[in-house]
């Protein structure tokens, strides 16, 4: 089975990523996307974070009706801060039927250099990239790469800051969030301070 993997905070999760997820599944020779949650990227603040718990609980109530996405919390139980490359190895050891892929945006891609064993990634595993406004791919090296596969997906241009900013200020912006999604978050009173 070809899984892709799609790693995020998911804080909080919303329609912005589930479109990019089912077009990864929909429409690439991928069987199934796996929403990757992170208990801490390396190159962001943890305390900016929902506790893991409820991040995850809300990809699954995010994900619940589409077949081929599937919430993961396989980082939660490895050393952290944890690095893609290990996980991948652990998922490779725990799944040696399945071929992995990453999924990533082209901001995501344009720092890829400076990912943790890189190379080894790139040796072994394809990469699905996703366009982004406004970002330019500098290193030749990756867009020659033949194990990079540039996807023709929507560009989505919602941010989970900007959601957490919003509902702090006091903002209406449930069409961003899957519905069950804005309950979890408005029954927990999540991100208001």
């Amino acid at each position: 089975m070809k899984v892709g993997l799609y790693f995020g905070t998911f804080n909080p999760i919303h329609t912005g990523h589930l479109i990019i997820a089912n077009h990864m599944a929909e429409f690439t020779n991928l069987d199934q996307v796996w929403l990757v949650v992170t208990p801490h990227n390396p190159f962001k603040k943890k305390s900016t974070l929902l506790e893991d718990h409820h991040r995850l609980e809300m990809a699954f109530l995010a994900t619940e009706s589409f077949d081929r996405l599937k919430p993961t919390d396989i980082e939660f139980r490895l050393p952290q801060p944890n690095y893609t490359v290990n996980t991948l190895v652990h998922l490779q050891e725990k799944f040696p039927t399945h071929e992995f892929s990453l999924i990533m945006g082209e901001d995501n891609l344009n720092s890829l250099h400076k990912w943790k064993n890189y190379e080894v990634i790139l040796q072994n595993h394809d990469i699905y990239v996703y366009p982004r406004i406004n970002t330019e791919i500098a290193n030749e090296e990756l867009i020659n790469n033949p194990k990079i596969y540039r996807i023709d997906a929507p560009v989505i241009e919602i941010s989970s800051t900007f959601i957490r900013n919003s509902i702090k200020d006091g903002k209406d912006i449930r069409p961003l969030l899957p519905q069950k999604v804005w309950e979890y978050i408005d029954h927990n009173l999540f991100y208001k301070k």
